[in-house]
């Protein structure tokens, strides 16, 4: 029943898409970096914009790509059969997925790249300080999520573990339920109920966890030390640092899905337009011209 709950979302969000003008080729998606953000087009190419200083962005030549995942200054691809490819720092390893196979969704965390088997299962490779890519044990998951030394599987029945770093209590995620939809932050992990009510977990220095009172919440995206929700009415609310004014979506409306991470915000709109708030130093928020239809 919850990996009905969640191909339902998904299978909504696309839907209405297609009907706002997208394409029905691949499904246009954002993913937000520590310094960047990447922007996956209907035809399966993408775009990327702000510090390149390893070679993050370099994804002009992608193609038939299904999903993109963003760490902290490395970006991953999965294509359309099932391989993965990746650019950016490489120095523990993070972005050697070129024998990766059969990969259905990725996720990408500090130092590290996360991969999920079409039968459920979990790769890992990079980073592992904090025993983060110990995911060699998993079955039957269905959403993987990557942070700063912590990893986070979704499971069908709507549990949820974890491993990896857990001094703030990130990990603790035992006896989550009806989970439809995670995401992981630096320190903290999120969760959305089949109720659209959502619970989190970890660091809560700038109140990152206070999301108790959040309703009609389909996804959620976790960045440094604040937390976005996507209501299913197509508005956006935040909780958590604004310092930058990275939870500044008060405004946001016909959004289709939203990426965090660090100190800035990234939503797409349902007619391929992508909006942006937060720290902008490197141009990672400079998307008024991206259409991902």
């Amino acid at each position: 029943m919850k990996r009905i709950c969640v191909l339902l979302i998904a299978v909504t969000l696309l839907a209405g898409m297609i009907g706002r003008g997208q394409s029905s080729g691949h499904t246009p998606m954002v993913a937000a970096g520590l310094l960047h953000t990447v922007g996956l087009k209907s035809s399966g190419e993408v775009i990327a914009t702000g510090s390149n200083d390893w070679g993050q962005c370099n994804v002009g030549d992608w193609s038939s790509i299904t999903r993109v995942a963003v760490g902290h200054v490395h970006t991953v691809g999965v294509k359309s059969d099932g391989t993965v490819v990746g650019v950016g720092w490489n120095d523990l390893g993070g972005r050697d997925v070129g024998n990766w196979t059969d990969i259905v969704e990725i996720a990408a965390g500090a130092g590290y790249t996360v991969g999920l088997k079409s039968e459920g299962t979990v790769v890992a490779v990079g980073a592992n300080d904090h025993a983060e890519c110990n995911v060699g044990d998993w079955m039957d998951i269905i959403q993987v999520a990557a942070g700063n030394g912590h990893t986070v599987g979704l499971q069908s029945d709507g549990t949820v573990v974890a491993v990896g770093r857990n001094q703030y209590g990130q990990c603790n995620v035992g006896n989550w339920t009806d989970i439809v939809r995670i995401t992981a932050g630096f320190y903290h992990t999120v969760g959305v109920k089949n109720d659209g009510t959502v619970v989190a977990a970890g660091q809560n220095s700038s109140g990152q966890c206070g999301v108790d009172s959040w309703t009609a919440i389909v996804q959620v995206a976790a960045g440094s030390d604040h937390t976005v929700g996507l209501k299913s009415d197509g508005t956006v609310v935040a909780v958590g640092s604004n310092v930058d004014e990275q939870g500044a979506v008060g405004g946001w409306d016909n959004i289709a899905q939203i990426a965090a991470d660090n100190r800035h915000t990234v939503g797409l709109k349902f007619d391929g337009d992508v909006v942006a708030v937060g720290w902008n130093d490197y141009g990672q928020c400079d998307l008024a011209g991206w259409d991902l239809k």
